[in-house]
Parts: structure tokens; C-alpha cells; sequence
């Protein structure tokens, strides 16, 4: 979701990855993983991305932490709709 999305927007701006790589302070391979979804991206990359590709922070960030819950639960399929209720309680108990 979260590569999909900025490759999409940086290929539809015609912004070439290595702007992103020298603004990430990251190696073209890294990035390249990034946008394959074969590497996660670290938070604090989030704000930069959004600057970069003019595009809405607070989306990013959730796509983002959407595809970091997604990582940690699909690998207990069976649990996972009743982790997510349960994690959904607790934040709403917060």
C-alpha cells in the first residue's frame, strides 16, 4: 500500500529516485527495495516522502502504519481478526 502509493505518485510527478535517495540520506538499492515493498521505510522518512511527492503526511503515515501491523500479523492468520479487535478495544479504551 504504502510503496504502491509513492511510487505511483512519484512516477505520475516524474520525480526520479534518486531525488528521494539524496533526500533520504539512503543508497539507490535501498530505495529501490522500498518501492518493490521488499524493505520497510523508517518513520521518520514518512515527513520527507510527503514533502517530496506533495502529497498529504498524515496519509502516508498511515499507509505506513498499516503496513506495519499487516507485517506483524499475517503470519497468524487465523488470530489475526481477533488481534485486531482486541488491539481496536485498546485503543479506544485509551
Amino acid at each position: 500500500m504504502f510503496n504502491d502509493r509513492i511510487k505511483q505518485l512519484r512516477e505520475d510527478r516524474q520525480i526520479p529516485q534518486r531525488k528521494l535517495v539524496v533526500a533520504l540520506d539512503i543508497d539507490t538499492t535501498s530505495y529501490c527495495k522500498i518501492e518493490r515493498d521488499e524493505r520497510r521505510t523508517r518513520k521518520e522518512h514518512i515527513p520527507v516522502i510527503a514533502e517530496l511527492l506533495q502529497d498529504d503526511r498524515e496519509e502516508f503515515l498511515t499507509l505506513w502504519l498499516a503496513d506495519q501491523v499487516t507485517a506483524m500479523v499475517v503470519s497468524e492468520k487465523e488470530l489475526s481478526n481477533k488481534v485486531l479487535s482486541i488491539a481496536k478495544k485498546n485503543i479506544n479504551e485509551q
